[in-house]
Protein backbone atom coordinates (compact mmCIF):
# COMPACT_ATOMS: atom_id res chain seq x y z
CA UNK A 1 0.00 0.00 0.00
CA UNK A 2 1.45 3.53 -0.93
CA UNK A 3 1.71 5.97 1.74
CA UNK A 4 0.18 9.37 1.24
CA UNK A 5 2.42 12.48 2.20
CA UNK A 6 0.92 16.09 2.60
CA UNK A 7 3.07 18.49 2.98
CA UNK A 8 2.26 22.09 4.31
CA UNK A 9 4.35 24.56 2.77
CA UNK A 10 5.06 22.33 0.14
CA UNK A 11 5.67 25.33 -2.19
CA UNK A 12 8.41 26.78 -0.04
CA UNK A 13 12.01 25.95 -0.10
CA UNK A 14 12.37 23.12 2.32
CA UNK A 15 8.75 21.62 1.11
CA UNK A 16 9.53 21.94 -3.13
CA UNK A 17 13.22 19.97 -2.16
CA UNK A 18 10.94 17.20 0.08
CA UNK A 19 8.27 16.76 -2.55
CA UNK A 20 11.14 16.86 -5.37
CA UNK A 21 12.52 13.41 -2.94
CA UNK A 22 9.46 12.04 -2.58
CA UNK A 23 8.01 12.32 -6.28
CA UNK A 24 11.26 10.65 -7.40
CA UNK A 25 10.67 7.72 -5.42
CA UNK A 26 6.77 7.82 -6.86
CA UNK A 27 5.01 8.60 -3.64
CA UNK A 28 1.62 9.68 -3.61
CA UNK A 29 1.75 13.54 -2.29
CA UNK A 30 -0.48 16.69 -1.78
CA UNK A 31 1.01 20.14 -1.07
CA UNK A 32 -0.63 22.53 1.10
CA UNK A 33 0.26 25.65 0.48
CA UNK A 34 -1.14 29.56 0.46
CA UNK A 35 1.54 30.23 -2.18
CA UNK A 36 1.86 33.67 -0.25
CA UNK A 37 5.84 33.60 -0.75
CA UNK A 38 7.40 34.88 -3.98
CA UNK A 39 9.25 31.91 -4.77
CA UNK A 40 6.37 29.48 -4.50
CA UNK A 41 4.21 29.66 -8.18
CA UNK A 42 8.35 29.21 -9.53
CA UNK A 43 8.71 25.77 -7.33
CA UNK A 44 5.80 24.87 -8.27
CA UNK A 45 6.38 25.42 -12.14
CA UNK A 46 9.58 23.46 -11.46
CA UNK A 47 7.94 20.23 -10.05
CA UNK A 48 5.51 20.66 -13.00
CA UNK A 49 8.07 21.19 -15.50
CA UNK A 50 10.37 17.96 -13.84
CA UNK A 51 7.64 15.23 -12.90
CA UNK A 52 4.54 16.45 -14.80
CA UNK A 53 1.66 18.44 -13.97
CA UNK A 54 -0.53 15.39 -12.56
CA UNK A 55 2.16 13.86 -10.27
CA UNK A 56 1.30 15.64 -7.16
CA UNK A 57 -2.01 17.28 -5.62
CA UNK A 58 -2.14 21.18 -5.37
CA UNK A 59 -4.22 22.31 -2.80
CA UNK A 60 -4.22 26.34 -1.61
CA UNK A 61 -4.88 26.31 1.29
CA UNK A 62 -4.03 28.40 4.61
CA UNK A 63 -3.15 26.49 7.85
CA UNK A 64 -5.41 28.97 9.55
CA UNK A 65 -8.60 27.52 7.60
CA UNK A 66 -8.96 24.21 10.09
CA UNK A 67 -11.98 23.20 8.21
CA UNK A 68 -10.02 22.90 4.63
CA UNK A 69 -6.95 21.70 6.65
CA UNK A 70 -9.07 18.84 7.97
CA UNK A 71 -10.91 18.11 4.98
CA UNK A 72 -7.48 17.84 2.90
CA UNK A 73 -5.35 16.03 5.38
CA UNK A 74 -7.96 13.19 6.43
CA UNK A 75 -6.22 10.68 4.43
CA UNK A 76 -2.55 11.40 4.48
CA UNK A 77 -0.10 9.08 6.21
CA UNK A 78 2.80 11.48 6.57
CA UNK A 79 1.86 15.12 7.26
CA UNK A 80 5.55 17.13 7.26
CA UNK A 81 3.93 20.78 8.59
CA UNK A 82 6.56 23.49 7.14
CA UNK A 83 4.42 26.52 6.43
CA UNK A 84 5.03 29.04 8.63
CA UNK A 85 5.48 32.94 9.32
CA UNK A 86 9.15 32.64 9.32
CA UNK A 87 10.83 35.89 10.33
CA UNK A 88 11.41 37.55 13.56
CA UNK A 89 10.89 40.53 12.24
CA UNK A 90 7.68 40.32 10.67
CA UNK A 91 6.61 38.81 13.85
CA UNK A 92 7.56 42.00 15.75
CA UNK A 93 5.82 44.24 13.39
CA UNK A 94 2.81 41.53 13.04
CA UNK A 95 2.24 39.82 16.20
CA UNK A 96 -1.07 38.75 15.83
CA UNK A 97 -0.85 37.22 12.27
CA UNK A 98 2.58 35.45 13.92
CA UNK A 99 0.47 34.13 16.68
CA UNK A 100 -2.42 33.00 13.99
CA UNK A 101 -0.12 30.95 11.74
CA UNK A 102 2.26 29.68 13.18
CA UNK A 103 0.64 28.71 17.38
CA UNK A 104 -2.92 27.99 15.56
CA UNK A 105 -2.00 26.71 12.23
CA UNK A 106 0.41 24.25 14.13
CA UNK A 107 -2.63 23.85 16.33
CA UNK A 108 -5.00 23.17 13.28
CA UNK A 109 -2.27 20.76 11.77
CA UNK A 110 -2.23 18.16 14.92
CA UNK A 111 -5.70 18.85 15.39
CA UNK A 112 -6.28 17.27 11.42
CA UNK A 113 -4.18 14.42 12.70
CA UNK A 114 -5.87 13.58 15.15
CA UNK A 115 -9.31 13.63 14.18
CA UNK A 116 -8.41 11.97 11.14
CA UNK A 117 -8.50 8.55 12.79
CA UNK A 118 -5.16 7.10 10.51
CA UNK A 119 -2.34 7.49 13.21
CA UNK A 120 -0.81 9.80 10.79
CA UNK A 121 3.16 10.47 11.32
CA UNK A 122 3.17 13.95 11.75
CA UNK A 123 6.86 15.88 11.47
CA UNK A 124 7.04 19.53 12.67
CA UNK A 125 9.67 22.05 11.70
CA UNK A 126 10.59 24.25 14.77
CA UNK A 127 13.52 26.44 15.29
CA UNK A 128 16.37 27.39 17.34
CA UNK A 129 14.72 30.19 18.31
CA UNK A 130 12.68 28.54 21.15
CA UNK A 131 16.30 28.56 22.80
CA UNK A 132 15.81 32.75 22.41
CA UNK A 133 18.65 34.48 23.45
CA UNK A 134 20.31 32.15 25.67
CA UNK A 135 21.58 34.93 28.00
CA UNK A 136 22.05 32.12 30.63
CA UNK A 137 25.00 30.66 28.30
CA UNK A 138 28.12 33.26 28.44
CA UNK A 139 29.41 34.03 24.91
CA UNK A 140 33.22 34.93 23.77
CA UNK A 141 34.03 37.45 21.30
CA UNK A 142 37.15 35.99 19.40
CA UNK A 143 38.77 38.05 15.94
CA UNK A 144 35.85 36.60 13.29
CA UNK A 145 32.92 35.20 15.39
CA UNK A 146 31.21 35.19 19.07
CA UNK A 147 31.10 31.57 20.69
CA UNK A 148 29.81 29.73 23.86
CA UNK A 149 32.46 29.86 26.13
CA UNK A 150 31.18 26.64 27.64
CA UNK A 151 29.28 24.76 25.13
CA UNK A 152 31.97 23.32 22.41
CA UNK A 153 29.48 21.50 21.26
CA UNK A 154 26.72 23.33 20.84
CA UNK A 155 22.93 24.01 22.62
CA UNK A 156 21.43 20.61 23.68
CA UNK A 157 18.07 20.08 23.68
CA UNK A 158 17.84 20.18 27.36
CA UNK A 159 18.64 24.03 27.26
CA UNK A 160 15.79 26.01 28.94
CA UNK A 161 13.07 27.56 26.38
CA UNK A 162 13.11 31.50 26.52
CA UNK A 163 11.53 32.28 23.37
CA UNK A 164 12.13 36.10 23.73
CA UNK A 165 10.13 37.18 20.82
CA UNK A 166 6.63 36.88 19.20
CA UNK A 167 8.12 34.63 16.59
CA UNK A 168 10.22 32.38 19.10
CA UNK A 169 6.57 32.30 21.38
CA UNK A 170 4.30 31.31 18.17
CA UNK A 171 6.89 28.69 17.14
CA UNK A 172 7.94 27.76 20.85
CA UNK A 173 3.57 27.14 21.11
CA UNK A 174 3.45 25.05 18.51
CA UNK A 175 6.60 23.37 19.71
CA UNK A 176 5.31 22.17 22.84
CA UNK A 177 1.96 21.60 21.36
CA UNK A 178 3.48 18.72 19.12
CA UNK A 179 4.98 16.96 21.65
CA UNK A 180 2.37 17.28 24.00
CA UNK A 181 -0.06 15.82 21.14
CA UNK A 182 2.12 13.17 21.46
CA UNK A 183 2.39 12.42 25.29
CA UNK A 184 -1.53 12.89 25.66
CA UNK A 185 -2.94 11.58 22.15
CA UNK A 186 -0.40 9.52 21.33
CA UNK A 187 0.16 11.20 18.30
CA UNK A 188 2.93 9.84 16.25
CA UNK A 189 5.03 13.09 15.86
CA UNK A 190 8.57 14.17 16.34
CA UNK A 191 10.15 18.11 16.34
CA UNK A 192 12.81 19.35 14.82
CA UNK A 193 14.34 22.63 16.24
CA UNK A 194 16.36 23.61 13.26
CA UNK A 195 18.99 25.63 12.54
CA UNK A 196 20.03 27.60 9.17
CA UNK A 197 19.14 25.46 6.58
CA UNK A 198 20.36 26.12 3.33
CA UNK A 199 20.14 25.18 -0.43
CA UNK A 200 18.81 25.67 -4.03
CA UNK A 201 15.13 26.89 -4.62
CA UNK A 202 15.08 29.34 -1.73
CA UNK A 203 14.52 32.68 -2.40
CA UNK A 204 16.10 34.34 0.59
CA UNK A 205 14.98 37.51 2.06
CA UNK A 206 16.91 39.67 3.76
CA UNK A 207 15.17 38.90 7.26
CA UNK A 208 14.89 35.10 6.36
CA UNK A 209 17.40 32.62 5.02
CA UNK A 210 19.92 34.94 5.20
CA UNK A 211 22.98 33.03 3.62
CA UNK A 212 20.91 32.94 0.47
CA UNK A 213 19.92 35.95 0.27
CA UNK A 214 23.75 37.32 0.67
CA UNK A 215 24.45 34.89 -2.18
CA UNK A 216 21.79 36.42 -4.44
CA UNK A 217 22.25 39.76 -3.34
CA UNK A 218 26.18 39.34 -4.45
CA UNK A 219 25.09 37.91 -7.40
CA UNK A 220 22.43 40.28 -8.47
CA UNK A 221 24.40 43.14 -7.55
CA UNK A 222 21.66 44.21 -4.39
CA UNK A 223 22.83 46.36 -1.59
CA UNK A 224 23.32 43.93 1.84
CA UNK A 225 23.31 45.36 5.18
CA UNK A 226 25.25 43.59 7.99
CA UNK A 227 23.28 43.86 11.57
CA UNK A 228 25.17 43.86 14.53
CA UNK A 229 28.80 43.26 14.37
CA UNK A 230 28.75 40.57 11.48
CA UNK A 231 30.35 38.27 14.03
CA UNK A 232 26.69 36.29 14.90
CA UNK A 233 28.04 32.63 14.68
CA UNK A 234 25.60 30.11 13.17
CA UNK A 235 25.81 26.82 12.48
CA UNK A 236 24.42 25.95 8.50
CA UNK A 237 22.88 22.45 7.44
CA UNK A 238 22.06 22.11 3.64
CA UNK A 239 18.72 21.21 2.83
CA UNK A 240 19.75 17.62 1.41
CA UNK A 241 20.94 16.96 4.82
CA UNK A 242 17.94 18.04 6.87
CA UNK A 243 15.65 15.97 4.81
CA UNK A 244 17.78 12.84 5.24
CA UNK A 245 17.20 13.59 8.95
CA UNK A 246 13.26 13.82 7.87
CA UNK A 247 13.48 10.08 6.42
CA UNK A 248 15.43 8.77 8.99
CA UNK A 249 12.93 9.77 11.46
CA UNK A 250 9.66 7.93 9.42
CA UNK A 251 11.94 4.93 9.06
CA UNK A 252 12.02 5.17 12.89
CA UNK A 253 8.73 6.42 14.19
CA UNK A 254 7.62 3.80 16.71
CA UNK A 255 10.98 4.31 18.49
CA UNK A 256 11.29 7.97 18.22
CA UNK A 257 7.49 9.25 18.43
CA UNK A 258 7.52 12.47 21.16
CA UNK A 259 10.89 13.02 20.95
CA UNK A 260 12.83 16.39 20.09
CA UNK A 261 15.93 16.92 17.95
CA UNK A 262 18.33 19.92 16.62
CA UNK A 263 18.50 19.95 13.68
CA UNK A 264 21.89 21.95 12.28
CA UNK A 265 25.26 21.79 10.73
CA UNK A 266 26.77 21.17 14.38
CA UNK A 267 30.01 22.33 15.96
CA UNK A 268 31.46 21.17 12.52
CA UNK A 269 29.48 23.37 10.28
CA UNK A 270 30.06 26.81 12.05
CA UNK A 271 30.44 30.29 10.28
CA UNK A 272 30.14 34.19 11.33
CA UNK A 273 27.68 35.72 9.34
CA UNK A 274 29.65 38.18 7.39
CA UNK A 275 33.37 38.20 9.24
CA UNK A 276 34.19 35.63 8.16
CA UNK A 277 30.98 34.33 5.39
CA UNK A 278 31.79 37.85 3.67
CA UNK A 279 35.00 36.44 2.50
CA UNK A 280 34.16 33.52 1.46
CA UNK A 281 31.74 34.69 -0.90
CA UNK A 282 33.95 37.23 -1.71
CA UNK A 283 36.05 34.71 -3.18
CA UNK A 284 33.22 33.02 -4.72
CA UNK A 285 32.18 36.33 -6.95
CA UNK A 286 36.06 37.23 -7.46
CA UNK A 287 35.57 41.27 -6.63
CA UNK A 288 34.87 42.73 -3.24
CA UNK A 289 31.12 42.97 -2.01
CA UNK A 290 30.36 46.46 -0.41
CA UNK A 291 28.10 46.20 2.15
CA UNK A 292 26.16 48.97 4.82
CA UNK A 293 26.33 48.25 8.59
CA UNK A 294 22.53 48.69 10.97
CA UNK A 295 22.42 47.97 14.59
CA UNK A 296 21.90 44.28 16.28
CA UNK A 297 17.83 43.27 15.78
CA UNK A 298 15.95 42.36 18.75
CA UNK A 299 15.78 38.72 19.47
CA UNK A 300 19.24 38.50 16.96
CA UNK A 301 21.51 35.56 18.69
CA UNK A 302 25.35 36.20 19.38
CA UNK A 303 25.38 32.62 18.80
CA UNK A 304 23.57 29.73 18.14
CA UNK A 305 24.95 26.40 17.34
CA UNK A 306 23.34 23.01 17.67
CA UNK A 307 24.43 20.21 19.73
CA UNK A 308 23.36 17.50 17.70
CA UNK A 309 24.90 14.36 18.83
CA UNK A 310 21.20 13.12 19.85
CA UNK A 311 19.87 13.21 16.52
CA UNK A 312 23.36 11.35 15.63
CA UNK A 313 22.58 8.78 18.31
CA UNK A 314 19.60 8.11 17.64
CA UNK A 315 19.19 8.77 14.49
CA UNK A 316 22.15 7.13 13.06
CA UNK A 317 22.52 10.68 11.02
CA UNK A 318 25.15 13.16 10.77
CA UNK A 319 25.40 16.17 7.83
CA UNK A 320 27.31 14.80 4.86
CA UNK A 321 28.01 18.47 3.03
CA UNK A 322 29.99 20.97 4.82
CA UNK A 323 29.88 24.77 4.88
CA UNK A 324 32.34 25.11 2.08
CA UNK A 325 30.97 22.96 -0.60
CA UNK A 326 27.33 23.27 0.45
CA UNK A 327 27.85 27.22 -0.10
CA UNK A 328 29.86 26.43 -3.46
CA UNK A 329 26.89 24.24 -4.56
CA UNK A 330 24.35 26.96 -3.50
CA UNK A 331 26.39 30.08 -5.35
CA UNK A 332 26.04 27.97 -8.54
CA UNK A 333 22.78 26.81 -8.35
CA UNK A 334 22.11 30.86 -7.88
CA UNK A 335 24.22 31.94 -10.72
CA UNK A 336 22.55 29.33 -13.21
CA UNK A 337 19.11 30.22 -12.38
CA UNK A 338 19.97 33.93 -11.74
CA UNK A 339 16.91 34.97 -14.70
CA UNK A 340 14.49 33.70 -11.38
CA UNK A 341 15.85 36.96 -9.83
Amino acid sequence: MSVEYFITGGAGFIGSNYVNRLLQRKAKVTIYDNLSRAGAPLNIKWLKETHGDNAFQLVAGDVRDADLLAEKARQADVIVHLAAQVAVTTSVLQPREDFEINAQGTFNVIEAARSSGRDPVVLFASTNKVYGEMEDVPAVEASTRWRYENLPLGCPETQPLDFHSPYGCSKGAGDQYVRDYSRIYGLRSVVFRQSCIYGPRQFGVEDQGWLAWMVIAAITGRKISIYGDGKQVRDVLHVDDLLDAYDAVIANIEKVKGRVYNLGGGSNNVISVWAEFGPMLEKLLGKPIPVTHGDWRPGDQKVFVADIRKAESELGWKPKINVEEGVKRLFNWVLENRHLF
